[in-house]
């Protein structure tokens, strides 16, 4: 048996067993990542879109993505890949120095490219991934973003901050409760947040979902809390939409801005997204 470091799931695994994540298996007696370099989605997208709205606002940046997560959302909005195993969707191998190279490629290029954000699916999960390839695009002067639902152990954060430029971090509520519905630990996130903060940009989304996660008293708790690290921490509130296993109805989008107008009580920037 082996223990997976990675999140607080601490997944024990016999040998060849893949754990929660879909992404991580027992090989040799070591919890090794089977999707390192498996590459599912490839694009160049504004930063705008992660959404990081105040690191090189204007630039594009080369997004990848893999397979798994370690969380389960009833609402995921990517999960072809973040709920398919290694024999369900596919992939291209790609190593962090070809990685590097077309960063650096597109770099030079009209449009520009400042690094990589690694997305799509959860990217902690291929934290040795993440980590190969962060060194490299230092080397290069390109930068590492993260998208994130921030649910990772304290050890392996620690080794990876000092090569990430900048994360967006899905806050997903302000209860356990809310995160026992999508499988995951509160305080573990909250952990990171503060954790992250110190050491690089920050912006953290939650995604509103209707009689789930839309309460004003808790959008005040969290708002407050967050200010309590950072005033100036972005916070992106995100209308939910019916998708994977969840067919609550769209987020009113009035109740949006209510909850914005809360945060803003708190936070120097608080936008709005999926209101158009």
């Amino acid at each position: 048996m082996a223990i997976c470091p990675i999140c607080p799931r601490r997944c024990s695994l016999k040998e060849g067993q893949i754990g929660f994540c879909r992404a991580r298996a027992c090989i040799n007696d070591i919890v090794v990542p089977i999707n390192y370099g498996k590459v599912t989605s490839i694009a160049l997208d504004p930063i705008e879109k992660k959404p990081l709205y105040h690191f090189y606002p204007g630039s594009k940046i080369l997004s990848v993505g893999s397979f798994g997560c370690n969380l389960r959302c009833p609402f995921c909005q990517n999960y072809e890949i973040s709920m398919a195993g290694i024999n369900d969707i596919p992939h291209q191998n790609v190593t962090p120095e070809q990685l590097t190279e077309l960063a650096l490629k597109l770099a030079d290029e009209p449009a520009g490219n400042i690094g990589v954000a690694f997305t799509y699916n959860e990217p902690f999960i291929g934290y040795e991934y993440i980590r190969d390839c962060s060194a490299l695009l230092h080397q290069n002067n390109l930068k590492s973003v993260l998208v994130t639902n921030g649910h990772i152990n304290p050890e392996p954060l620690a080794e990876l901050l000092p090569l990430i430029d900048a994360m967006n971090i899905d806050l997903k509520g302000f209860t356990q409760e809310y995160y026992d519905y999508v499988g995951g630990n509160l305080e573990c996130v909250k952990q990171t947040i503060a954790a992250a903060q110190k050491k690089c940009h920050i912006e953290v989304t939650t995604l509103i979902v209707p009689t789930k996660n839309d309460n004003p008293e808790d959008m005040e708790r969290e708002a407050a809390w967050l200010a309590s690290i950072s005033p100036d921490i972005p916070l992106h509130l995100s209308r939910y939409f019916p998708r994977y296993k969840s067919d609550i109805p769209s987020t009113n989008i009035a109740r949006i801005y209510r909850l914005q107008e809360t945060a803003q009580k708190y936070l120097k920037y608080v936008h709005v997204g999926n209101c158009g």
